[in-house]
């Protein structure tokens, strides 16, 4: 079997446009600053939210994708709301992953007051580990060239909602304007001066939600001692080479 490299070192994976710059957005920023090469992908148009619509979305997350810097944002419209895991939607993920060739993925939490963002979690999942299946065939969308299999280093989940555990943390020290400039970005979405005109409050357009997020990035941090950080989650624990490669 021919081996191929890595294009991307990051691809971020998010239900809805909005949740990777609120699960990841400082990694990401910090990602690119590095000199990563960083792709985001949505799974779905967010087109259910109370606030703003598919294409309001579409605009203010392509805004944000300048703002972090990544290179490429794409989205699979696999249905707010609706999406399965089902052989269609890993079919989906598994052509982006062989296009996209990520080393690390980043995916939603594993459980979250979201259904979307669970269930996005498991398609990514499952997604990562088919696609490094030799008899599982797929067809690049922009070539129509047959892929070879590609399987990342890892998959990390997020912790978005609801408070859990981390396996490991990313200091995002220095990139927390940065962040909450791409999160502001959703202007539909998160408190603004003039949300009233956007339309009914939501659990996440009100200025506690904007400071809930900011107390758990503290709080995270401090579980490291850390100023800032962000939390994921592994379903396998990460290896090291040395131990003082560990913070």
């Amino acid at each position: 079997m021919e081996t191929l490299g890595s294009i991307y070192d990051l691809c971020a994976f998010g239900a809805h446009p909005d949740d990777v710059e609120l699960y990841a957005g400082g990694t990401l920023a910090k990602s690119v600053a590095q000199g990563k090469r960083v792709a985001i992908v949505d799974l779905t148009q967010g087109e259910l939210g109370t606030r703003g619509t598919a294409a309001t979305r579409a605009s203010e997350s392509a805004v944000a994708l300048e703002i972090l810097g990544a290179e490429h944002r794409e989205n699979l419209n696999l249905g707010d709301g609706f999406f399965e895991v089902n052989e269609r939607s890993l079919h989906t993920v598994i052509e982006v992953l062989r296009r996209l060739r990520p080393r690390i993925v980043l995916a939603n939490a594993l459980d979250d007051r979201h259904p979307d963002h669970g269930r996005g979690a498991e398609l990514i999942h499952r997604a990562a580990f088919l696609s490094g299946l030799v008899k599982i065939e797929t067809v690049d969308t922009d070539s129509g060239v047959a892929q070879l299999p590609w399987r990342p280093q890892a998959v990390y989940h997020g912790i978005q909602d609801r408070w859990r555990e981390p396996t490991i943390v990313v200091n995002i020290e220095g990139f927390e304007k940065v962040k909450a400039k791409a999160i502001a970005a959703y202007a539909t979405q998160f408190h603004q001066a003039y949300a009233e005109e956007m339309g009914p409050q939501t659990p996440i357009s009100t200025p506690e939600f904007l400071a809930h997020l900011e107390a758990r990035d503290v709080a995270m941090g401090r579980l490291a001692g850390l100023q800032r950080a962000e939390g994921f989650e592994t379903k396998r624990p990460p290896a090291v080479d040395d131990l003082g490669h560990l913070g």
